[in-house]
């Protein structure tokens, strides 16, 4: 589980050192750690270090200081390496250095793009944690200039680029990117991970990740994002215990499907099946119970007594999902409502409950409970505020679908799962998602908590997840996996099982696809 702090957290937890007079220190350490992954870049593109033509983008700040001595540490080791002073204002301990292991320090100029995009390793310590807002010129010419030629030069070995901290152009905070930042294959960062390269936008600019320790304390500091991985999943899920039976493994009730739309029951249902239940009870028309039944035998289609709820996929019978919802309220049940059910909610409930809308459904959520909505377009461009937004308004965990699903929490946290693969824009794919939260709720509801008590601590990650937004993340990275196993949504089920099969067995390489070439990140 990475967590991710905003930068002013960061910025804090280094205060207490700097005043020390630890600075230096600091530095040296932030950059012996990323001219080892320098290195290690280089000798897996190319066989060595020595020969390799690095250029270094150097900015004013501590940003450029590390650049700089990490790329004195590759000059030392045959790298010919070559400065662009970007803005003008070199760290003078780290350019005095650079130059002792002989590189070279150019100013920038008409020449920089075309000398960097001929580099095979680029490093970005322009801007750092402190930089917000769009770029300007001459910098953001230069930066797009400099991409357009690397990615047209039709080289055979591919530039690689590797930013320091945060790259240059991408908010450390929110993660927003301007038109034009730097896009990094891979991004050092010290101390914790920034919030923005767990996010939208700042992901997709940092590549892969690589922390790197400098002694920060961040424990009296909470994350804003938690982003679970698929190593997350064999710790966090919820297996059956051997004392357990079919009753306290969890009850689910599930209200999907109709005459319009059986296929939504049907996929709803076996989703929550392969996920792992005591029962089921599907409250749904003959044609979709029967469906259900010739797959599903042992769905129970009377109602009764039920741990959790989940009700909206396929247009069902709105008096049947406003009893669920009444139900939900007066027992304190958790609930997870989509779709069909998204139009039924005018106020916040009073019980545990998850949303998941798309971009278009979150416009109508808000317009019901909120005043200024925003656009469909607004939503997708800026994803987390939306989801945060309709979080406080409704007081419960929105989990927006879409290229990349966040998990909201009305206190302003966000849960960010890894992406999921372009098969999952597909019919069906979030009724599947339905039934696997829907499944979560019911097993964990004995031991789930609404919210959060406090920060979340690494060390506390021992045991199934209760925080329900932590649910929701699992959940769906479990779909995002399902959906690299997969080109339709009726295949998903069958994928979710094999997934929960692998966990349970103690192997999530064998159940996630993370030893395949399939993982979902």
């Amino acid at each position: 589980m990475r967590l991710g702090y905003p930068a002013a957290a960061i910025r804090a937890a280094e205060a207490p050192l700097l005043d020390a007079g630890r600075g230096p220190v600091l530095m040296r350490t932030a950059a012996a750690g990323l001219a080892a992954v320098c290195r290690r870049d280089l000798i897996e593109a190319r066989g060595c270090v020595t020969g390799a033509r690095v250029v270094v983008l150097a900015g004013a700040g501590n940003n450029g200081g590390d650049a700089l001595f990490a790329g004195a540490d590759l000059s030392r080791r045959g790298a010919r390496v070559t400065v662009v002073d970007v803005l003008g204002r070199l760290h003078p301990e780290g350019a005095a250095a650079l130059r002792a292991a002989g590189g070279d320090i150019e100013p920038l100029g008409a020449e920089s793009a075309p000398l960097t995009a001929r580099a095979e390793l680029v490093i970005d310590g322009i801007l750092g944690t402190g930089a917000s807002g769009s770029l300007r010129a001459p910098l953001d010419t230069f930066i797009a200039d400099w991409q357009a030629a690397a990615s047209g030069t039709g080289s055979a070995r591919r530039q690689r680029v590797i930013a320091v901290d945060v790259p240059t152009g991408v908010d450390a905070t929110t993660g927003a990117v301007g038109a034009v930042h730097v896009r990094a294959d891979r991004t050092v960062t010290f101390g914790g991970h920034k919030a923005g390269l767990l996010l939208p936008g700042g992901a997709d600019a940092a590549g892969e990740l690589a922390l790197v320790d400098i002694g920060l304390d961040l424990a009296p500091f909470r994350p804003t994002v938690e982003a679970p991985e698929p190593a997350d999943l064999a710790v966090g899920w919820p297996f059956p215990q051997p004392d357990m039976h079919k009753y306290t493994r969890g009850v689910l009730g599930l209200v999907a499907g109709s005459h319009r739309y059986p296929g939504a029951g049907l996929l709803t249902t076996a989703a929550a099946v392969s996920t792992g239940l005591g029962m089921l009870r599907l409250l749904a028309p003959d044609e979709v119970t029967a469906a259900v039944l010739d797959r599903c035998p042992e769905v129970v289609t009377e109602p009764g007594r039920v741990q959790a709820w989940a009700v909206g996929p396929g247009a069902p019978d709105t008096l049947l999902m406003r009893r669920a919802i009444i139900e939900a309220e007066n027992r304190s049940l958790p609930l997870v409502i989509d779709a069909g059910g998204l139009g039924l909610l005018t106020r916040p409930l009073e019980t545990t409950c998850i949303v998941t809308p798309h971009a278009g459904e979150l416009v109508d959520l808000l317009g019901r409970l909120t005043t200024g909505v925003p656009t469909r377009a607004e939503v997708e461009a800026d994803p987390v505020t939306h989801a945060v937004r309709a979080a406080q308004a409704f007081e419960g965990v929105i989990a927006l679908k879409g290229r990349r699903t966040i998990v909201a929490r009305p206190d302003g946290s966000v849960v960010a799962p890894p992406p999921g693969p372009a098969a999952l824009a597909t019919a069906g794919s979030g009724d599947v998602l339905t039934g696997i939260l829907g499944a979560l709720l019911a097993t964990t509801a004995e031991h789930r908590v609404a919210e959060r008590s406090g920060p979340y601590d690494q060390a506390d990650w021992s045991g199934p997840a209760t925080d329900i937004a932590i649910l929701a993340g699992l959940a769906v990275t479990v779909h995002g996996l399902a959906g690299h196993r997969t080109t339709h949504a009726s295949g998903l089920p069958a994928a979710v099982e094999d997934i929960v099969l692998g966990l349970k067995a103690g192997s999530a390489g064998a159940g996630t696809g993370q030893n395949d070439g399939r993982r979902g990140e």
